[in-house]
């Protein structure tokens, strides 16, 4: 296990292989992160999204995904730009994975990629217990996916965070009452077969504790 690994496990409190799965993804979405950065994404690009609020606000849920939009609509942006350089920093942790851009069916302003590993490999990085690595299956696979919207919506408004761990890096994102904003968007005008989900109304009661304000156009 690396060094860096070994002081961010120090934030987590794992009781249990469910416990130990969910702090190894979330530490592998902050290398992303640290990644992306060092590869001059967020010169372009914005981080939103459960995640963002997680890392960044203390939200004190887990989220799967790393959710992006361009700060300007560009319909020819391309994710595969910025691989070389997160491979080569993800794979500087000790990281074996493989990234890959999801092919698009439809027509669609969101493009998607996805980072995939070993779980029980990566189980044996972080933790060295072999006793919870065997009740893994070795097919299993630990997935990071991440999302970029190429036609963002209008009025949002920036801000640039810092993180110290797993290497000291910046990030640009919505700042929280546009994330706010954002949320009420989803759960308002989300389709009816994908309507609204229990994380929803827990992140609004998040929003509201935090006496969050609200993006006005």
């Amino acid at each position: 296990m690396s060094e860096v690994i070994e002081q961010m496990l120090k934030n987590y409190n794992v009781g249990n292989i469910y416990d130990q799965k969910n702090a190894m993804k979330e530490i592998m979405q902050e290398i992303v992160l640290c990644g992306l950065s060092r590869a001059g994404f967020f010169q372009k690009a914005a981080f939103y999204g459960g995640t963002a609020l997680r890392i960044f606000y203390g939200l004190d849920r887990f989220s799967e995904d790393l959710d992006f939009s361009l700060e300007t609509a560009d319909p020819s942006f391309d994710l595969i730009f910025y691989f070389p350089v997160l491979e080569k920093e993800v794979k500087a942790f000790g990281l074996n994975v493989t990234i890959t851009e999801k092919e698009k069916t439809i027509e669609s302003n969101i493009r998607s990629t996805f980072l995939k590993g070993n779980t029980k490999e990566h189980l044996l990085l972080f933790y060295a217990d072999e006793q919870a690595a065997g009740s893994v299956a070795r097919s299993e696979a630990v997935k990071i996916k991440f999302e970029v919207d190429v036609n963002p919506p209008a009025y949002a408004t920036f801000e640039h965070k810092y993180r110290l761990l797993p290497s000291p890096y910046e990030v640009n994102m919505y700042d929280m009452p546009s994330l706010f904003s954002g949320k009420i968007h989803a759960v308002l005008c989300r389709a009816w077969q994908s309507r609204i989900k229990g994380r929803d109304l827990y992140d609004y009661v998040f929003y509201r504790s935090k006496g969050t304000a609200v993006t006005r156009a």
